[in-house]
């Protein structure tokens, strides 16, 4: 499985985390960084992918919705038969969701480390710590799922994150 992330510290450390304490040996992962827009990344990811001649069987990008085109993104990666994980408004929503469920509209990144920040203290987007997070994979897988039923999800509901789908497929 090849994971790539639109960001070059929170999502791989945590990625990076999940790998070593991942629960499924059969699964191996590797993980990069492209920072750009979310198209950017997919289509550095098809790139990484169509290089390595299949040895990948899955591939997955890892991208916040901020001020992006996620619709452009999200057609590219249909095309190319990548896996979106999309989080809306940032990927430190899935990371508030291992300690809460949080329905309310965040409007960028400061509303959610405010809320994070309450959980883990000192957090720092660039020096995360999975550690911080590892006993509330299972609660955030539920929340998320839990959400997405109950809310529906699409990358335009603030908020939302189909980070969940990735990390089941890595457990």
């Amino acid at each position: 499985m090849l994971v790539v992330c639109g960001a070059e510290a929170t999502e791989p450390a945590y990625f990076e985390g999940l790998k070593r304490a991942r629960r499924n040996p059969a699964v191996t992962i590797k993980i990069k960084a492209k920072r750009g827009d979310p198209d950017t990344v997919v289509r550095y990811a098809a790139g990484m992918r169509d290089r390595a001649e299949g040895t990948h069987d899955e591939v997955w990008c890892v991208v916040d919705v901020d001020e992006f085109d996620l619709d452009k993104a999200a057609a590219t990666a249909g095309r190319l038969r990548i896996n979106l994980a999309i989080s809306n408004p940032c990927f430190e929503f899935w990371l508030l969701l291992h300690f809460e469920a949080c329905s309310a509209p965040l409007t960028c990144y400061g509303d959610v480390a405010k809320r994070l920040v309450k959980h883990v203290p000192g957090f720092s987007k660039s020096a995360l710590r999975f550690a911080d997070y590892e006993s509330g994979i299972e609660a955030a897988v539920l929340r998320a799922k839990k959400h997405n039923v109950e809310l529906g999800f699409e990358h335009g509901r603030n908020p939302s994150t189909g980070v969940w789908a990735l990390v089941e497929k890595i457990n």
